[in-house]
């Protein structure tokens, strides 16, 4: 049986929030910030911030707040980033080359260690400081390397064998680049990140008071 979460997903996804704004803090030299504060700086209440970070135990001081540099501490190790990881990349196209690109990733403790690609015309050429490597070697790579997290920057088709291939290859957790939600065993976590998903958010917003004045004028003359 897949474990359950004793957290909500709505919490989780705040967890990274809070640590960014933390470290933002801490490198302006902010010692202490009270929850107000906080949350004020992430445009949400004091009382959320206090339920959030009280799911994981009370590091805070009635009429003192939070100390920034422990709570971003407590915060790196809830989020499970005070330890490495081990990273491979399918995919040498424009995503995969990206994400071996960017830099910020080993300060949070992922070790990008390989990439990988069907294309003759990719195998051999340098991506960050990486070599892409040929896709037939990604199994006896991954038995060899023990990698903890397989990044899929493949094309749809080829995404779902792909996961297939790193599950089999013994990593633990899938952030998945492809337009699809793959399938995987109980024992594997993932992250789906749909790019599109974050431009259809912002032009949500970008539309959603016309949107409501047509709803409500709609609604008056149904009356």
């Amino acid at each position: 049986m897949a474990y359950q979460s004793r957290v909500s997903d709505a919490v989780i996804r705040r967890l990274p929030v809070y640590y960014r704004h933390l470290v933002e803090l801490e490198h302006n030299g902010v010692e202490r910030i009270s929850s107000r504060e906080l949350g004020a700086r992430m445009n949400t209440t004091a009382s959320q911030i206090r339920q959030d970070i009280n799911c994981f135990g009370g590091f805070g001081q009635q009429g003192y707040g939070y100390h920034v540099a422990s709570l971003r501490q407590h915060m790196a190790s809830i989020l499970g980033i005070d330890r490495v990881y081990k990273a491979v990349i399918v995919g040498a196209g424009n995503i995969g080359r990206a994400v071996a690109g960017y830099t910020g990733f080993e300060r949070d403790g992922f070790n990008i260690v390989g990439i990988f690609d069907t294309d003759p015309k990719a195998v051999g050429t340098a991506c960050g400081k990486l070599t892409v490597q040929p896709a037939a070697e990604l199994d006896a790579f991954l038995k060899k390397a023990k990698v903890d997290v397989g990044v899929i920057a493949v094309p749809l088709d080829a995404a779902q064998s792909v996961a297939d291939q790193l599950v089999r290859g013994g990593v633990r957790a899938l952030w998945n680049f492809a337009p699809m939600d793959i399938q995987h065993p109980d024992s594997v976590v993932s992250t789906h990140v749909h790019l599109s998903d974050s431009l259809h958010i912002l032009t949500y917003k970008m539309n959603e008071e016309a949107l409501f004045k047509q709803i409500d004028e709609r609604q008056k003359m149904e009356k």
